[in-house]
């Protein structure tokens, strides 16, 4: 006899709610780059390459677009969750590098998680005196929850916040050209001379930096289970994503160097609303709050990232099965949620915002070098790709892997 409230043996097994239409795929993909982007990372840069950061943000961009086919294309190829495990499994048929992938996405998205908590505290404290501490549980907490609450609603919710955060640095750029419409005409000294080394070199270092600012679009391939006709909306919401996200980049980090004292700039905890008080004169509660919301909603999204990878891999068997288990009421992986928030607070107590920010750079440059090698060799095989699908051409993956691998070894090779 079948117990009471017990699931019917003939009862499908619960299955991931595929709800995201394009407009939300995108607004998915910008809330968590922009939020683990501009807002917690315009100082950081500034610090390291001054007046030419906004140079960096372009150099990661371009970085990033070639790696933004690859995975394109491989989303085609295998639609489903824990996508770039997938695709090197595809690829080179071995389990232990398929799991080295998983374990390298899995910590990369726990730590830039912790990154942008850090961000987000660090903003909060201007208008809560509350230790630090106690703001970077209590956020971590509340993300968690909402990442548990269910796909639509959280990316709904994460929408709502994204057009705020962008709404933010459009406001934060308009006040930039409204404060000195001479601006525009200053843009070309943000690039330095082909002749200056020293200026190079420091673009080069300060991109493995802005490139954190960029690591979203990726993860976009993780909820193509929940996306409506993937085969079409992902590459359109990646590149879409990319190409509005480096416009906002360059044109806030230009009006940030450009305008502000570049010691106040990079010593700031909350460098948007500085550089909102001292363009407009006014208080910066309102673009406070804003830089709250982006920061708040990029670590929503990258718990949910993180928890669709471990979901994944445990789905086909590189993890424990019962990490795969959905809650039957939200339909999300409840287990994978909650381990990745306890992991995303432990990082975001005991490291700093720089150190995550870098470490979680080089994670994902390791993963992209896997990513494009993984393309290259099913292209190479001439396996069949299904049909509609987008196709990179084979130059596409081979620049990807050649600049992944230069950005990876630039700091190195500067040290040496």
């Amino acid at each position: 006899m079948q117990a009471k409230g017990a699931p019917s043996q003939n009862t499908p097994p619960a299955v991931l709610r595929r709800a995201i239409t394009l407009p939300l795929l995108i607004f998915y993909g910008l809330g968590v780059t922009i939020g683990a982007g501009i807002y917690v990372l315009v100082g950081a840069t500034a610090a390291q390459a001054g007046i030419y950061a906004p140079a960096s943000f372009l150099v990661a961009a371009v970085v990033m677009l070639f790696s933004a086919g690859s995975f394109s294309e491989l989303s085609g190829r295998f639609p489903q969750s824990a996508g770039e495990a997938a695709y090197v499994e595809a690829a080179f048929k071995t389990p232990s590098l398929t799991v080295l992938t998983g374990a390298l996405l899995l910590l990369a998205g726990t730590v830039s998680a912790a990154a942008i908590t850090i961000g987000c505290a660090g903003y909060i404290a201007t208008l809560l005196p509350l230790p630090l501490w106690m703001i970077i549980v209590l956020s971590v907490a509340i993300s968690g929850a909402v990442a548990a609450w269910g796909i639509l609603e959280s990316v709904r919710f994460a929408a709502v916040l994204t057009l705020v955060e962008v709404l933010g640095l459009v406001i934060v750029v308009t006040a930039g050209i409204w404060h000195q419409p001479t601006i525009i005409f200053a843009l070309p000294s943000v690039f330095p001379d082909p002749s200056d080394t020293a200026a190079l070199g420091a673009i080069a270092l300060t991109s493995l930096v802005a490139f954190f600012a960029f690591i979203g679009f990726d993860g976009m391939v993780n909820i193509i289970e929940e996306t409506e006709n993937p085969a079409r909306n992902m590459p359109l919401g990646i590149f879409i994503t990319l190409m509005i996200s480096t416009l906002l980049y360059f044109s806030v980090a230009a009006v940030a160097v450009l305008l502000l004292p570049l010691e106040d700039l990079s010593t700031s905890t909350a460098p948007i609303s500085l550089l909102f008080e001292r363009l407009t004169g006014v208080s910066p509660l309102a673009i406070t709050l804003i830089a709250i919301a982006a920061t708040f909603n990029g670590i929503v999204i990258q718990t949910i990232l993180s928890s669709r990878i471990i979901y994944g891999m445990a789905k086909v068997g590189r993890l424990p099965k019962g990490l795969a288990l959905l809650n039957t009421r939200t339909r999300t992986p409840l287990i994978a949620t909650v381990l990745v928030t306890a992991s995303t607070l432990i990082f975001a107590l005991f490291f700093p915002i720089g150190i995550l920010a870098e470490r979680t750079s080089q994670l994902v440059l390791v993963v992209f070098i896997l990513i494009n090698l993984s393309l290259l060799r099913i292209k190479w095989r001439s396996d069949p790709a299904p049909d509609g699908i987008f196709i990179a051409p084979v130059v596409v993956p081979i620049v990807g892997l050649i600049t992944c691998i230069a950005m990876l070894a630039g700091p190195f090779i500067a040290i040496l």
